[in-house]
């Protein structure tokens, strides 16, 4: 008789179960955590610095005493193999050398003037050099970044709307925070957006990811200034382009007189120089954050020299005042510091290659346990990152990913892992690997997986 495979869905009653001991386990190994969130919450929305930091399956946050490396320690002395640094803010790993050297010679120097460091022209040529595009400007975010650069897109192509791809994730920027509406494919308000008063639903369209038809008929009409994305959905699971998609994808911009603008905050773990780099794209704009400077606060934007040359235009002609881009701490000293020591340091075919290494690791590591364990989950990677997803195939677009969505497996897999040490990204089941990632980090991970499979009775 053949062996018939096991269902991959645990039963739900059971799921409960064993979150609600896994719940237990963590709050009795973390009394300090413990403590510190009562001591938070007298002070702290949620009690916590940013909200966001909540968004992990654990009964009570987490506290981070140091991290280094591909490794933390909590405030209860227990250490963790990490594999979400920072939502990509630590790509190169916690508090690389180079750039902590940086950080702390720059900070005897003076940490901001509003005037550039003197080490702003050998920043400018190494961006050059590495990412491919001539001119830059700094940010000190991915989310300013965004908002400076969509400014720009429609001041110089007197355009009134942006194009953004359903499931994308441009941080804070308003511009893109809306939704489609599956049934009508009509842009609609986000509902979960706070305090919102402008109609940017109407000013932005969005289409399904991989969709050249939907992409071509969205800009037909002449009045989309930019098509802001990543160049794979990286915040709604991890979904991949199609093969040929970017190629096809940007010859219709250009057809269509539309900015190619690519968000590579998340992929450049993609490869030397980030995705568009790696795959010989030519975008029109080019933005990057978290990970670009080392983790220390700073974005930067490039562009072509056709670009810059109608930027000047456009600034050149308009009145007298505050452009609404920039802030004063941008391109600070301290950020430019930072940014130089990772450039020239960590932005390399070395670092590269040790992310790789451990990410291929990784990779055969899943598989072979799915296979083994006859489970139709997938997984999705893309450079050094890549997602455990509980489909039988690579997603196509957001909806895929809404329709398989597991949100129970999901936080027990997090919670699991976290009670065996090893930290995951708190969304879906993203993984990322630094220079720093080594064997024995993932034969960790790989062994956390194994014991949390045999706990679900996979």
């Amino acid at each position: 008789m053949r062996d018939i495979p096991p269902s991959p869905w645990p039963d739900p009653t059971a799921l409960a179960a064993l979150q609600a001991r896994e719940r237990e386990r963590f709050l009795a190994a973390h009394p300090t955590s413990r403590a510190l969130a009562e001591r938070c919450a007298a002070h702290y929305l949620y009690g916590v610095p940013l909200h966001w930091m909540r968004d992990w399956p654990n009964p009570v946050t987490l506290f981070v005493r140091a991290a280094h490396g591909a490794a933390l320690t909590c405030v209860d002395g227990h250490a963790y193999v990490d594999f979400c640094l920072g939502d990509t803010g630590a790509m190169f790993g916690h508090s690389p050398a180079p750039v902590a050297q940086a950080v702390a010679a720059q900070a005897a120097q003076g940490l901001t003037c509003m005037l550039p460091a003197e080490a702003a022209a050998r920043v400018g040529e190494r961006l050059a050099q590495r990412f491919g595009l001539p001119y830059w400007q700094l940010a000190m975010t991915a989310s300013d970044a965004n908002r400076f650069v969509l400014r720009w897109a429609r001041a110089i192509t007197d355009r009134p709307q942006v194009l953004v791809f359903d499931g994308c994730y441009h941080g804070a920027v308003d511009d893109t925070l809306v939704d489609r509406d599956p049934a009508t494919g009509a842009t609609v308000r986000r509902r979960s957006v706070l305090g919102g008063v402008h109609d940017h639903h109407a000013f932005t369209r969005v289409i399904p990811f991989n969709d050249l038809d939907a992409l071509d008929a969205a800009l037909a009409d002449g009045q989309v200034a930019a098509l802001l994305a990543e160049p794979a959905l990286t915040n709604f699971g991890l979904v991949p382009p199609a093969p040929g998609f970017w190629e096809a994808a940007q010859a219709l911009c250009r057809r269509h007189g539309t900015l190619l603008v690519l968000d590579e905050t998340h992929t450049l773990s993609s490869g030397v120089g980030g995705y568009a780099r790696t795959h010989a794209l030519s975008p029109d704009m080019w933005i990057a954050g978290k990970a670009v400077a080392g983790g220390v606060p700073c974005a930067v934007y490039g562009f072509t020299a056709e670009v810059a040359a109608r930027m000047r235009n456009a600034k050149d002609a308009a009145p007298e005042g505050h452009s609404g881009i920039g802030t004063t701490l941008t391109a600070n000293a301290l950020a430019l510091a930072a940014l130089e020591a990772a450039l020239e340091h960590l932005h390399t075919p070395a670092s590269y290659a040790a992310m790789a290494r451990a990410a291929d690791a990784l990779e055969a590591g899943l598989n072979a346990r799915l296979h083994h364990r006859q489970l139709p989950w997938t997984v999705t990677r893309l450079g050094a990152r890549m997602e455990l997803q509980f489909m039988p195939r690579t997603p196509r677009n957001a909806d895929d990913v809404r329709q398989h969505a597991q949100a129970a497996l999901e936080a027990s897999l997090h919670l699991f892992l976290l009670n065996r040490g090893v930290l995951l990204t708190p969304f879906h089941g993203m993984m990322l690997c630094s220079p720093a990632t080594g064997d024995d980090h993932v034969a960790r991970l790989l062994a956390a997986f194994d014991e949390w499979l045999d706990a679900l009775g996979r």
